[in-house]
C-alpha cells in the first residue's frame, strides 16, 4: 500500500508535467522546463532511483499523445532527462533524509542543460526538424540552465517544509 501512494504521487507528477507543456510548441517547451526541473527532483526523493525516470516517462508519454509527430523524440528526451536526474542524484549522493539543497540544485542544473543542448542539437543539426536560430539557442541555454537552478532549489524547499512530511505518513 505505501509503495502504491508513493507511485500515485508521482504519477501525478508526470501528469502535471504534461499540463504545463499543453499551450507551449516546440522549440519553446524546451526553455521552460521549471515544473519539470521541480517535479523530477521530487520524484527521485518520492520513490527513490529511477523516480525521476518514472516521472519524466510519464509527462514524456502524455506529450506524445499531444505531440504525435515528435513522439519518439519526446520519448527518447524525457527517458534521458529522467535517467540524468536519477544518475545526477545517484552520483551527488542526494538523500531524502539528510537533503542537501546544494546538491539537488547542482543536479537539477546540469541534468537540465545537458538535456536542453540534446534535445535541441539533435532536432535541429542532426535531424533537421527545426531551422537554426542562435537566438532560441541562447533562450533554451540560459532559461533551462536557469529553471534547472530554480527548480532544484525549490524542490528542495518544497521537501523539506512539506512534502517529506507528508511521504512520511503513507
Amino acid at each position: 500500500m505505501v509503495k502504491s501512494k508513493r507511485l500515485a504521487l508521482a504519477t501525478l507528477f508526470g501528469v502535471v508535467i504534461f499540463a504545463s507543456k499543453m499551450p507551449l510548441v516546440t522549440p519553446l517547451d524546451k526553455a521552460a522546463v521549471i515544473v519539470q526541473a521541480l517535479l523530477l527532483p521530487l520524484g527521485y526523493l518520492v520513490m527513490g532511483r529511477f523516480g525521476a525516470t518514472y516521472v519524466a516517462v510519464v509527462g514524456g508519454l502524455l506529450t506524445a499523445v499531444l505531440r504525435p509527430a515528435l513522439s519518439p523524440f519526446t520519448l527518447l528526451f524525457a527517458l534521458i532527462y529522467g535517467l540524468l536526474t536519477d544518475g545526477l542524484c545517484t552520483l551527488l549522493k542526494v538523500q531524502a533524509s539528510q537533503l542537501s539543497t546544494l546538491k539537488l540544485t547542482i543536479s537539477m542544473c546540469v541534468s537540465t542543460a545537458l538535456i536542453g543542448l540534446l534535445s535541441y542539437y539533435t532536432t535541429v543539426y542532426i535531424f533537421t526538424l527545426l531551422p537554426r536560430n542562435l537566438m532560441v539557442e541562447v533562450v533554451i541555454l540560459v532559461s533551462g540552465t536557469a529553471s534547472g537552478l530554480v527548480g532544484g532549489y525549490i524542490a528542495s524547499i518544497v521537501w523539506r517544509k512539506y512534502l517529506s512530511k507528508v511521504v512520511a505518513k503513507i
